[in-house]
C-alpha cells in the first residue's frame, strides 16, 4: 500500500494473506439507539504461512473498553482505526474485546444504525468495523453464533444470520434471542435486525425433501405489500435448484425491508436485508417497473447465497466475482420467469439499455476501471456499472463460448472445488475451462481474462462483401480499446436475404487485430445481423445504410437487432442534425417505418414501446466527441414531436387497443401493453400541447384520476407532466394529497418532476423548489436520489445550464451529503464523470464546480477520490 494524499492507495498486487484467522465468533448485543454494548469473544488462529506480527484489527466510531486474551487483560495500542496487539500467542487463542457503539448516530447507514425506531445493518463492503474490532476483509471466514438482548415492547423481532437457536424472557421487560450459522462466512455477511415488524411466512420443501421456512418482515401496515416479493421468492428457489442444482441450505430464509439503506438490497447469509423500494409492491403503489424491479432483485439476493456467500471473494478486487456472476443469473432468471421469445427478448434489450446508458458512460469517463479493478482508495466507489451489469456481460460471453450445458458444467465444477473457500475470477475462470477442454474458451482462456484487466469499450468494425459468382460472403471484423492488446469477442452473426430470407447464423470468434470469416451457399446478397443478443459488450460500426437497416427492421428473426434497428435510424438522424447544427426534420422513409411497426400485427406490444421510444439524451451524447447538452435535448424534442404529429392516427389506435379490461396483473404481456398505451398516451399529449387541443391532455387526466393501477396512473401523469400541460400541476396536487402516507409512491412523485423534460428553466426551476419541501430530506437515500439525482443523472438538459445554476446545485448537495452519507454522496459526485467530453460553456463551469467540492478540506474518502480523478481526467 501507499499514501496519496491523506487516503491510502490499496492495490490487488499487494494482497497478502492475513497473518490471523478467525474461526468462530460469539457475538452479544445489548442494544440500545444511544449506547449498544457489544460483547465479542472469538477463536483465533495464527496463520503459519505469513511472517510472525501483531494482530491487528478495524475499528471506527467504537468506544473500547476491554480487550482479553484467554481471559487475562492484554496490551495493546491504537492507531487512527486500528486496534494492534503485539503479544498475540503464536498457538490458538480466545480473543475477547468489548466495545460500545451509538447507532442513532450513524446517519453513514453503514454498520448497525437505527431508522424507523429499529435496528438494522449494513456491512458490505466495510461496515462491520463499525460495529466491533475485527479482522474485517472478505477472506476471512468464520461461525458466528449471535445473542440479541433488547427491550422488548419496542423491539419484538430479534433476528440474525442463520438458524434460530433460543429465545426467552430477561428482567425489565427485555428479552432475547440466540442464532447459529453453521457456514463460515466473512464478516460482510454478518446481520442482525431488532424492530416492531409483522412477517409473511410459507413453508415450502426443497427437491431433496427438506422443509424451509421463508419470512418477509415489514413494518406494521406493510404487510399486504409483500406478497409479490414472497412469490418471487420462492420462484427463485425452485429455479436455482431446477438450473443450477442449488438448494437453499438454512431451515429459514429471512427478509427484511428498512426504509434507510443505501443500496437496492444485501445478501446476508439467510438473512437478506432490503431496501423497501426493492420490496415492497402493490397494484396501488407500484408500477409493472416495480413488480418487474423486485423480482429481479429478491432473485439476485438470494442466488448470492451461493455465489457470494457460500463460495466469496478472496479480496475486494475480484468484486465481481461475485456481483457480476449473481447478475448474470437474476438475468437469466428473469428472462425465463418472461417465458415467450419475445418477452425474453424484452429483458435483453432492457438489460442492454441500462448497459449503455450507465455502464458505457463509466468505461469512458473519469473512474474507467477494469471489472476487475488494480487499485482504490474507497473500496464503495467501486460498486459500479463496470463491476456488476459488465461483469454479467463477461460471464454471458462465458456462456456463449460453452453453451449452455457446458457453462452448467463449469458451475458444477466451481462449486466443487470452492465451497467454503474466498476465490479469485481467475479461478472461476480456470472452473469454466476446464470443465469444457475442447471449447472455443478453453483454447483462448489467457486472452479471454483480459476483460477482467483491461477498462474501455472495445470497439469492432465489421465490413462485409458478396462474390455472386462464388456464391461467397466474406465478414473482415477489426477490434480496437485504446491500443490495448486484442480481447475475445464472441460475435453471433446472422444473414438476411433483402426479402428476409434467413441465409446463415453462425458463433464467430474475434481474437486478433483483425480476422475474416467466410459463409458459403449464399444465394444472395445479403445483409449481416452482427451480434445477435448482443453477444459481447462492444461498440459496433457496422456500416450498414438505413436501407440496409430497414430489412433487419422488417425481417430479422433475432428481436435484439430488430429493435437496435430502430434505435440505430433514430440515432443517426439525430447526430446528423446535432453536428451540422439544423434543426433536425424527420425523412418520409424513417417516420414509415416507425408507423409499420406501430401498426405490425405480429410484433408484441412491450416490443413496440421499446423501438418506438428514442434513444436516451446520455446515450447519445456517448457517441459525440463534443457534447451540447442543449442541442441534444433541442434534437431529440424536434423528434418526438414530429413522430407524434405524424403518427397521430396510429397512436390514436394504439392507444385504443391497448387498454386492458378486469384486475391487475403484472405479466409480460399485460404489461407491454400498458406500457405502448401510456406511450401513446404521451405522444397524443404531447401533440396537443402543439396544437392546442384539449381533448387529449382532458383524456391523460381522467385516466389519471380513474385509473385503478399505479403503472396506468403514473403513465398518465407523466404524459401531462413531461409535456408541461396545464392540467400537469393539478394532476400533481392531487397525486400528492393522494399518497401522502405512501414514502416510495412520494418518491415517484419527486422524481417525474426531476426528469421531465426541460423547457425554459422550468424543470430545473421545479428541482430547486422541491429540495425545500417539506417531503424532501438528504437524509433518506430514496428521498435524495427520488430528485437530486434524477436531476444531475437523468435530466442532462436540466442539468447542464449555460449559466453554470446545474453544476452550482450539484456542488452544494455533494458537500452537505457527504457530511451525512459519503456514500449516497459519492454516487452524487459522479453525475461529473464525462465533464470533459462537454462543450464550452459547460466545461469551464463544471470544472469550477468540481474544483470547488475539491477545495474543502474535510472530504471523505468517498467523494475526494472521486473528485481528485475527475481534475486528473481534465489536466
Amino acid at each position: 500500500m501507499m499514501r496519496e494524499g491523506t487516503a491510502t492507495l490499496i492495490r490487488r498486487e499487494d494482497y497478502a494473506a492475513p497473518a490471523f484467522w478467525i474461526r468462530t465468533v460469539d457475538l452479544s448485543f445489548d442494544l440500545d439507539p444511544a449506547k449498544t454494548l457489544v460483547t465479542s469473544k472469538m477463536q483465533v488462529e495464527r496463520n503459519t504461512a505469513v511472517a510472525h506480527g501483531p494482530l491487528v484489527l478495524h475499528g471506527e466510531e467504537l468506544n473500547l473498553l476491554r480487550v482479553l486474551i484467554n481471559g487475562e487483560s492484554v496490551s495493546f495500542r491504537q492507531d487512527g482505526h486500528l486496534l494492534i496487539i503485539e503479544g498475540a500467542p503464536d498457538a490458538d487463542f480466545a480473543l475477547e474485546i468489548r466495545n460500545t457503539c451509538a447507532p442513532e448516530k450513524n446517519t453513514a447507514l453503514s454498520g448497525l444504525y437505527t431508522s424507523g425506531g429499529g435496528f438494522f445493518t449494513q456491512c458490505e463492503a466495510e461496515g462491520f468495523r463499525r460495529i466491533t474490532y475485527f479482522l474485517d476483509r472478505p477472506d476471512v471466514m468464520a461461525v458466528y453464533t449471535v445473542t440479541l438482548r433488547a427491550d422488548k415492547k419496542k423491539y419484538p423481532v430479534l433476528l440474525s444470520n442463520g438458524n434460530l437457536l433460543e429465545t426467552g424472557e430477561l428482567d425489565n421487560g427485555r428479552h432475547f434471542a440466540k442464532w447459529h450459522d453453521p457456514f463460515p462466512k466473512p464478516s460482510y455477511l454478518f446481520a442482525l435486525v431488532a424492530a416492531d415488524l409483522v412477517a409473511r411466512e410459507q413453508r415450502v420443501k426443497s427437491r431433496s425433501g427438506k422443509d424451509h421456512l421463508l419470512q418477509v418482515y415489514v413494518r406494521r401496515g406493510d404487510l399486504e405489500k409483500t406478497e409479490h416479493a414472497m412469490n418471487s421468492l420462492i420462484a427463485s428457489l425452485v429455479w436455482d435448484e431446477a438450473r443450477f442444482g442449488l438448494p437453499l441450505d438454512l431451515e429459514r430464509f429471512m427478509v427484511v425491508g428498512v426504509s434507510d439503506f443505501n443500496m437496492g438490497a444485501m445478501e446476508n447469509k439467510g438473512l437478506n436485508i432490503f431496501n423497501t423500494s426493492a420490496l415492497l409492491a402493490s397494484p396501488a403503489t407500484a408500477t409493472d417497473a416495480d413488480f418487474s424491479r423486485i423480482e429481479s432483485i429478491v432473485a439476485h439476493e438470494y442466488f448470492h447465497n451461493w455465489t457470494g456467500n457460500r463460495v466469496t471473494c478472496r479480496d475486494w478486487f475480484q468484486l465481481s466475482l461475485k456481483e457480476g456472476l449473481t447478475v448474470f443469473r437474476d438475468q437469466e432468471f428473469s428472462m425465463d420467469m418472461a417465458g415467450t421469445p419475445s418477452a425474453r427478448a424484452v429483458c435483453r434489450i432492457q438489460d442492454v439499455r441500462s448497459l449503455r446508458a450507465m455502464q458505457f458512460p463509466e468505461d469512458g469517463g473519469a473512474m474507467a476501471h477494469p471489472v476487475r479493478p488494480d487499485q482504490y482508495v474507497e473500496i464503495n466507489n467501486f460498486y459500479t456499472a463496470t463491476v456488476y451489469e459488465k461483469g454479467s456481460e463477461v460471464v454471458r460471453m462465458y456462456q456463449t463460448l460453452v453453451g449452455r450445458a457446458g457453462f452448467e458444467a463449469g458451475m458444477k465444477l466451481y462449486f466443487e472445488r470452492h465451497d467454503g473457500q474466498a476465490v479469485t475470477c481467475d479461478d472461476f475462470a480456470a472452473a469454466i475451462a476446464d470443465a469444457n477442454p475442447g471449447s472455443a474458451l478453453a483454447s483462448r482462456l489467457d486472452a479471454f481474462k483480459r476483460w477482467y484487466s483491461q477498462p474501455g469499450t472495445p470497439r469492432v468494425q465489421a465490413r462485409g462483401h458478396y462474390d455472386a459468382a462464388t456464391q461467397t460472403y466474406t465478414l473482415t471484423l477489426s477490434q480496437s480499446n485504446k491500443g490495448q492488446a486484442p480481447q475475445v469477442i464472441p460475435v453471433v452473426t446472422g444473414l438476411v436475404g433483402h426479402d428476409g430470407t434467413a441465409l446463415a447464423e453462425q458463433l464467430l470468434v474475434l481474437d486478433a487485430a483483425e480476422q475474416s470469416f467466410t459463409f458459403e451457399n449464399i444465394a444472395a446478397e445479403p445483409v449481416p445481423s452482427l451480434l445477435r443478443g448482443f453477444s459481447a459488450p462492444v461498440l459496433l460500426d457496422d456500416g450498414l445504410s438505413d436501407a440496409e437497416l430497414l430489412v433487419l427492421l422488417k425481417h430479422d428473426a433475432d428481436a435484439f437487432n430488430r429493435w437496435e434497428a430502430s434505435q440505430r435510424l433514430a440515432l443517426n438522424r439525430i447526430l446528423a442534425a446535432v453536428r451540422a447544427g439544423q434543426p433536425l426534420v424527420l425523412d418520409a422513409a424513417y417516420v414509415e417505418a416507425m408507423r409499420s411497426v406501430l401498426r405490425h400485427p405480429e410484433l408484441d406490444a412491450a416490443f413496440k414501446e421499446l423501438a418506438l421510444t428514442l434513444p436516451g439524451e446520455a446515450y447519445i451524447a456517448e457517441q459525440l466527441e463534443v457534447v451540447d447538452p442543449q442541442a441534444i435535448h433541442a434534437a431529440v424534442e424536434a423528434a418526438q414531436i414530429q413522430l407524434a404529429q405524424a403518427l397521430r392516427e396510429d397512436w390514436i389506435a394504439a392507444f385504443e387497443a391497448n387498454q386492458i379490461q378486469g384486475g391487475y396483473t403484472p405479466d409480460p404481456v399485460s404489461a407491454g401493453r400498458r406500457a405502448l398505451a401510456n406511450l401513446a398516451l404521451s405522444m397524443l399529449v404531447l401533440d396537443a400541447q402543439r396544437s392546442g387541443d384539449t381533448v387529449w391532455p382532458g383524456r391523460a387526466y381522467q385516466r389519471f384520476k380513474d385509473a385503478t393501477n399505479m403503472t396506468d396512473r403514473l403513465g398518465a401523469l407523466a404524459a401531462l407532466v413531461n409535456a408541461h400541460a396545464e392540467l400537469a400541476e393539478s394532476a400533481l396536487s392531487r397525486f400528492h394529497a393522494q399518497f401522502k402516507g405512501e414514502p416510495l409512491v412520494i418518491d415517484k412523485w419527486f422524481a417525474l418532476q426531476a426528469r421531465a423534460p426541460e423547457r425554459e428553466g422550468k424543470s430545473f426551476a421545479r428541482v430547486k423548489q422541491l429540495a425545500m419541501h417539506a417531503d424532501f430530506s438528504l437524509k433518506n437515500p430514496n428521498r435524495a436520489r427520488s430528485l437530486i439525482f434524477s436531476l444531475a443523472l437523468f435530466n442532462p438538459a436540466a442539468f447542464h445550464r449555460a449559466d453554470a445554476a446545474g453544476y452550482v446545485f450539484w456542488a452544494d448537495q455533494v458537500l452537505a451529503l457527504d457530511g451525512i452519507n459519503p456514500q449516497v454522496a459519492g454516487r452524487l459526485a459522479r453525475a461529473m464523470d464525462r465533464w470533459t467530453t462537454l462543450a464550452e460553456p459547460y466545461r469551464s463551469a463544471a470544472r469550477e464546480a468540481i474544483a470547488r467540492v475539491a477545495a474543502k478540506a474535510e472530504l471523505s474518502n468517498d467523494v475526494r477520490e472521486i473528485i481528485e480523478r475527475q481534475l486528473a481526467s481534465g489536466a
